[in-house]
């Protein structure tokens, strides 16, 4: 099984980096699309991290990962 993530990187007030995951993003997501998400995420101080409100982007990567199972009871 293969899973898709979409993982954006910020730097909170105490200028540590926070990772959002998103699982199974839309196909057609763009660089534009990308930035947009996490400029609003910063804009309308949606989410909090223990050190503080996000400050600014950092990265965001789109991440595959493929899943066999070998032994399963």
């Amino acid at each position: 099984m293969i899973r898709e993530y979409l993982q954006m990187t910020f730097r909170n007030q105490d200028g540590k980096n926070v990772t959002i995951s998103v699982n199974d993003p839309k196909e057609d997501l763009t660089e534009e699309d990308i930035e947009t998400v996490m400029d609003e995420i910063i804009d309308r101080n949606i989410f909090m991290s223990p050190g503080g409100e996000l400050k600014s982007k950092v990265a965001a990567r789109m991440i595959s990962r493929e899943t066999s199972t070998v032994v399963e009871y």
